[in-house]
């Protein structure tokens, strides 16, 4: 065994690991960041990719099944305070007319958080349709590239559409009973 193995270390060499320890931590965390923000701008893109694979068609499927939508906002809609202007929420597509609107929030592969988070923004987007008089139902949806039956589930039974991916186009998943909520 060499000889500097068995000395003792002295504050200085200990307090000198402690500092190169620490400059490696922190190094670590600005790595991890950086990591964290190209995942969340990967994610978006995914985002974004199925907004592009659902919006081409929806308002056909939705038309054929008795609405007569003769709008629809691909790119999203802010929802703002009147008041304030602060954000309130951000919808992923609308599609409207003069009776309805349908919220559709899109997901890569959505949850069952994701359908809690939709249910309070539809209270949301009612709340602000309220403030302007804006009687119209609001309908909400969720689109999928990959559903699992979880989500699909709970989601029908909070009232919202399920829309999923099914080969090269989308496909409305509406179970025999389904009565969508409105709020």
């Amino acid at each position: 065994m060499a000889e500097s193995q068995n000395k003792p270390l002295t504050f200085e060499k200990v307090m000198t690991m402690f500092k190169e320890t620490d400059k490696k931590f922190q190094e670590t965390r600005e790595q991890m960041k950086e990591t964290d923000r190209r995942i969340g701008e990967l994610s978006n893109r995914f985002g974004e990719l199925a907004e592009h694979l659902v919006a081409p068609g929806i308002v056909d499927k939705f038309n054929a099944i008795g609405f007569d939508f003769d709008t629809i906002t691909p790119s999203g809609r802010e929802y703002k305070d009147i008041k304030t202007r602060q954000h309130l929420a951000e919808v992923d597509i609308v599609l409207e007319n003069n009776d309805i609107l349908i919220a559709i929030e899109v997901k890569s592969k959505p949850n069952t958080r994701d359908v809690e988070k939709h249910i309070e923004r539809m209270k949301i987007l009612r709340r602000i349709a309220d403030s302007k008089n804006d009687n119209r139902k609001y309908l909400g949806a969720i689109a999928a590239a990959i559903a699992t039956t979880e989500m699909r589930i709970y989601a029908h039974e909070s009232g919202f559409y399920v829309i999923e991916q099914s080969g090269d186009t989308m496909r409305l998943d509406i179970p025999e009973g389904f009565i969508p909520k409105e709020w």
